[in-house]
Order: structure tokens, then sequence, then C-alpha cells
């Protein structure tokens, strides 16, 4: 779990003026991330939601976007909840 902290703070530290992401839920081999913002319209959203998985596997994390399960896109902003699964890794055991 220590290291999903860290990728979601890195992440929001990095992508932050544009978009922020959470934790919303940990399973054993799912984890729920919630981002919100006006992301960049000259990226492709799903750019957003990959940037987790390299900066998860800086830190030897495999975790990969299965699904976005919800989404609200306004006129400046949008929210999105994107399912990614974990693979075969200790990271949310208490490892570190």
């Amino acid at each position: 779990m220590e290291k999903l902290n860290y990728v979601i703070k890195e992440f929001n530290r990095l992508h932050g003026s544009e978009a922020r992401a959470k934790v919303l839920e940990v399973r054993e081999n799912e984890v729920v991330i919630e981002f919100e913002g006006s992301f960049c319209k000259t990226c492709g959203l799903h750019d957003y939601f990959e940037d987790i998985t390299w900066e998860a596997m800086d830190l030897g994390l495999k975790i990969r976007a299965e699904e976005i399960i919800e989404s609200e896109e306004n006129f400046e902003r949008g929210r999105y909840i994107v399912r990614y699964k974990v693979e075969g890794d200790k990271a949310y055991k208490g490892s570190s």
C-alpha cells in the first residue's frame, strides 16, 4: 500500500494542474482509482490512466487499467473512476 500511495502522490505532483488521482478501493488483485480535473485537451485521456501504470512500474508494481467504470464529463472538467488489475504482486499486503 505504501508503494501505491507514493505512485498516487507522484502522479498528482506531475499532473496536478490538469488531473488529480486518489485511491477509492483496494482489493487483493484490484485497485479502483478516481481521476478528476480539467485534463489536457491535446493529450489522450487514456494517457493519464496509463501514467499510473508507468509510475507503478518504476517501483516494481505491476498494475494495468482494465476499465473505466464510471465517468462524468462537464464542459471544463471530468471525473473518471478506473479499475486496475494488480498482476501478481504483494503491493497490497503491506509490503514497501
